[in-house]
């Protein structure tokens, strides 16, 4: 018996709760929008604070993937969890591949060929010595604006078999002081420090700037957070609502001060200066962990609200998280392409482009639905836990269903 195994005993499936589903597909429309050029964008950029939808979306995979593999080891071993998770971060690396593969065979032609400096600003590295960007891009060294969120997802999937397994045999304080001080450093420039290291060691000439905006080295403390308290909420041991209830009133007030800023701030009333980094969005600042922290609190605390989100194509969105999440890039690229030598894409235009891209994501999610549906009744499937948090956790009065599929 692995020590996953040996530390928590068998529980019963808990019920999915769809409105997180629904909360995790409207992030995948908040990103979405924020990323295709049009003026709706502006609006749409961090809008309740210092925190985007990255960070949801970012936690809340974290926290169905400890919630889901940590279930895994514990009723089929670390192998097998290593072996799935393994298996998600290669196939998230396939879709990685093919995202690549219309970048430079499908953009970079296009741009190259027309007046298109949105698309050459993307790029730019590869119109400057693409013999090389192909394999660096491949090896997930150099990483393109927009192309460089998917290979968070697979760095730390690939790493999270780690994670759980240490976590359960020496405790997780252990991985969080470790996090932590990857965190802290970061947030001084560690990641300028490591980055002339390796190209020093490996001969590379690729510039910081085109390695991806998230600083990893940062952004890893988010991921393991959420992979903690979904392994916890999977074992009943982690109250959020009690939490809340205590914690309602300062997260209220801390959000509202964040609010308050963030506008006093875009105003040009405010000037933070060199507190600045500790709202920056790619080192993941304190203010910001703060910010998200505080409306997450609240969120739970007035989840009853949440509830109705959970409407059919909100909830198929969430389930197909990673087909939409690649055919939103897909939207940006062809809206960046037909934008041309525009600084934005403007009037009817605009809202036939959002209108196609949002319809896009949903036609997206029913059709891996489908396909995922047909799959189960030819029994193509094997059955996995539930991939959200028991409502027993959350609710006076559990109940119990059939467990669903990993779609996280």
């Amino acid at each position: 018996m692995n020590a996953l195994q040996a530390v928590t005993p068998p529980r019963p499936e808990p019920q999915r709760l769809t409105e997180l589903d629904a909360l995790r597909g409207v992030m995948l429309l908040w990103i979405t929008v924020t990323h295709l050029p049009t003026r709706l964008s502006t609006y749409v950029n961090q809008p309740f604070g210092y925190f985007a939808a990255t960070e949801g979306f970012i936690f809340l995979s974290a926290l169905f993937t400890g919630r889901i593999y940590g279930r895994v080891a514990e009723r089929q071993g670390e192998s097998a969890m290593s072996r799935r998770l393994w298996m998600r971060a290669a196939r998230l690396y396939g879709y990685q591949l093919l995202l690549l593969l219309v970048a430079f065979v499908i953009e970079a032609p296009l741009a190259a060929h027309g007046n298109r400096p949105a698309v050459k600003n993307l790029l730019s590295f590869y119109f400057t010595g693409h013999a090389r960007a192909y394999l660096e891009a491949a090896l997930m060294i150099y990483r393109p604006p927009l192309l460089d969120i998917l290979p968070i997802y697979i760095i730390f999937m690939a790493l999270t078999p780690f994670a759980l397994m240490l976590g359960a045999r020496w405790g997780w304080k252990y991985l969080f002081s470790a996090s932590g001080v990857l965190w802290f450093f970061a947030q001084f420039g560690f990641r300028s420090f490591a980055h002339r290291l390796v190209t020093r060691a490996l001969a590379l000439h690729i510039p910081l700037n085109e390695m991806g905006a998230f600083d990893l080295w940062a952004w890893q403390l988010w991921w393991l957070v959420g992979l903690y308290l979904g392994v916890r909420w999977a074992r009943g041991d982690l109250r959020f609502d009690l939490w809340a209830r205590r914690l309602m009133l300062p997260a209220a007030l801390v959000a509202l001060s964040f609010l308050a800023l963030r506008y006093a701030q875009m105003g040009g009333m405010v000037s933070l200066g060199k507190f600045d980094l500790l709202l920056d969005k790619w080192t993941f600042g304190a203010g910001r962990i703060v910010d998200f922290t505080a409306v997450a609190v609240l969120a739970v605390h007035f989840r009853g609200f949440l509830k109705h989100l959970a409407v059919q194509p909100l909830v198929l969105l969430g389930q197909a998280s990673l087909e939409v999440f690649c055919v939103h890039l897909m939207c940006v690229f062809f809206a960046l392409t037909v934008m041309g030598s525009r600084p934005q894409i403007r009037g009817p235009a605009a809202l036939v482009l959002v209108a196609a891209s949002c319809a896009a994501l949903f036609l997206t999610a029913t059709l891996v639905t489908r396909r995922r549906a047909r799959a189960n009744r030819a029994g193509a499937l094997p059955a996995v836990p539930a991939q959200h948090p028991p409502e027993s956790h959350l609710t006076q009065s559990p109940a119990r269903r059939p467990a669903g599929n990993v779609t996280s």
